[in-house]
């Protein structure tokens, strides 16, 4: 992967700055995960958050990122 797991909400935010592709978004699902287990949040409550109404994605979507991060924190273990 070219790029590091972010360790912190800043690093993930600096991401921005870089191109889009398929290894900086799965540095960004690592990196939120690393940042939601450090704060003692499970599974369930970061499912709630990507769940919650948001104007970026749809519903769809967001079921979709749902599972996806479901996947990654199940291999994160």
């Amino acid at each position: 992967m070219n790029y590091p797991i972010p360790d912190s909400p800043q690093e993930i935010v600096a991401l921005r700055q870089q191109p889009i592709d398929e290894e900086l978004v799965a540095s960004a699902i690592a990196g939120v995960i690393k940042i939601v287990r450090a704060q003692g949040q499970s599974l369930e409550e970061l499912t709630a958050q990507v769940l919650a109404e948001d104007p970026l994605l749809d519903q769809q979507q967001r079921r979709w990122l749902s599972q996806l991060v479901a996947q990654a924190w199940e291999k994160f273990s």
